[in-house]
């Protein structure tokens, strides 16, 4: 049966995790999943979370099963905490095995609803949207996330996303990062989501807003300012959230996925999102959905939680800046290093390249993705100024100069002036794709580029 199937492609993300569990060398640095660590190096169960657990061990309820759509209360909380009022009226939401579950039924739904509908997505892009709209057999179009130039490594291209609307059809679907954008940790500002609301309006196409790392950007309110603006606007929207990084729930996969429509059509949603459901995985885990809805349903928990993911974003900006202010001077004021300033969230694509990445994986022991990711929330404040040190001596070239062989990219050469870029191998590649809509097109086909975590 199996002798003419074909071994699929290490998983990038994996090789380089396995990679690090590997190495031996003490003081290594695992900056590839995307988890918070704590000062102690520890990826800690929130306060909330763990009183909320205690006490449903306490009240020892029924493991009974839920049904299609999972905990009811759980999603009227998560609605309430997502969008506050917007889009009352016009919401089915159902529970999802984490925010992947969520992207991949949402994705069923569009392609059962819409089978040629096309889904515009910037890249570089979480590792698994291109996988799973390609696994409900959606076309995707793809468009540059960030701005051109070395400081645009700090800025999401509002101008980008209105080209690719302005070339797309009604009907087609525009996917969106809510907020701290992975891999790149730049973000739509308010006035980018109102442009963007407006010409999705006009254009007729359907938002789907991926929201993962609420919380840990500029603030709970703040973080999901954006999706409740466009969900207050839009007379259609799909939002999947995920429950793994802003209740530290990685390994309970939580998640829901919310559907805006017209009142008439909720019935022919919940029913199709639940088909999709139960021809995949039935229904899903109940423990993870418990406790959110018990610390989101418990105004002292509630207030415990947010006063903990406050912390934890806070320390997550000391972080990222003590960094940028460990870097050597002659790379600090470069535009694509002073551009990380302007990041939010746990991840920053550094301007380096695979093989710069390579070199700091082979001689630091430091452990980020090919295209330049790194997870800043998984340091500790003592390891801040051992990763500046590893990629001043990258970039610079003092292992260059100290080892034989041809330099590596970013090393070996003198660094430019502070007006002229370092090389950007860390950039997407050019598109490969074919155009979509013929000569003129400003949305064309490629494949993703980048492989990172959730």
């Amino acid at each position: 049966m199996f002798a003419s199937l074909p071994s699929p492609s290490p998983d990038p993300l994996w090789a380089q995790a396995l990679a690090y569990r590997a190495d031996p060398r003490p003081g290594r640095l695992d900056l590839v999943v995307g988890v918070y660590r704590d000062e102690a190096g520890a990826t800690p169960v929130m306060r909330a979370v763990a009183e909320a657990e205690r006490r449903l061990a306490h009240r020892a309820p029924s493991k009974e099963y839920v049904g299609l759509s999972g905990c009811p209360a759980f999603a009227e909380a998560v609605e309430r905490l997502v969008l506050a009022g917007a889009g009352e009226g016009r919401r089915t939401t159902v529970q999802t095995v984490a925010g992947t579950g969520a992207l991949h039924v949402l994705a069923g739904l569009v392609a059962r609803t819409r089978p040629g509908a096309r889904v515009l997505v910037g890249t570089p892009t979480y590792v698994n949207h291109v996988p799973v709209l390609r696994a409900a057999g959606l076309e995707v179009a793809a468009f540059p996330h960030l701005d051109a130039g070395p400081a645009g490594r700090g800025r999401a291209s509002v101008q980008a996303v209105l080209d690719a609307v302005a070339g797309a059809r009604p009907g087609d679907v525009l996917l969106l990062h809510g907020c701290c954008h992975n891999p790149t940790g730049t973000d739509l500002d308010a006035e980018g989501w109102v442009a963007i609301t407006e010409a999705v309006l006009a254009a007729g196409v359907v938002p789907f807003v991926d929201l993962a790392y609420y919380g840990l950007g500029r603030g709970l309110d703040e973080d999901l300012a954006g999706t409740r603006h466009l969900a207050a606007r839009v007379p259609e929207a799909l939002i999947a959230v995920s429950g793994s990084k802003a209740f530290g729930l990685y390994n309970e996969r939580v998640g829901a996925a919310i559907v805006l429509s017209e009142p008439g059509h909720a019935g022919a949603v919940r029913g199709t999102l639940e088909a999709l459901a139960r021809a995949e995985y039935s229904q899903p885990p109940h423990h993870g959905a418990a406790i959110v809805t018990e610390v989101l349903g418990d105004p002292a928990l509630l207030a415990d939680w947010r006063t903990e993911l406050d912390a934890m974003r806070s320390r997550i900006d000391s972080l990222r800046a003590g960094f940028l202010d460990a870097l050597d001077p002659r790379l600090a004021g470069l535009p694509q290093w002073q551009a990380l300033r302007a990041h939010r969230g746990m991840f920053s694509t550094l301007p380096l390249g695979p093989e710069a990445m390579s070199h700091l994986s082979r001689e630091h022991a430091v452990y980020g993705t090919p295209g330049g990711r790194v997870n800043l929330a998984g340091l500790t404040a003592a390891q801040v100024g051992r990763l500046a040190e590893a990629v001043n001596g990258v970039v610079l070239g003092t292992e260059a100069r100290r080892s034989p062989g041809p330099p590596l990219h970013g090393a070996g050469s003198p660094l430019p002036d502070a007006g002229s870029p370092l090389p950007d191998a860390g950039s997407p590649p050019p598109d490969a794709g074919s155009p979509l809509r013929g000569p003129g097109s400003r949305v064309q086909v490629s494949p993703p580029t980048e492989a990172v975590p959730g």
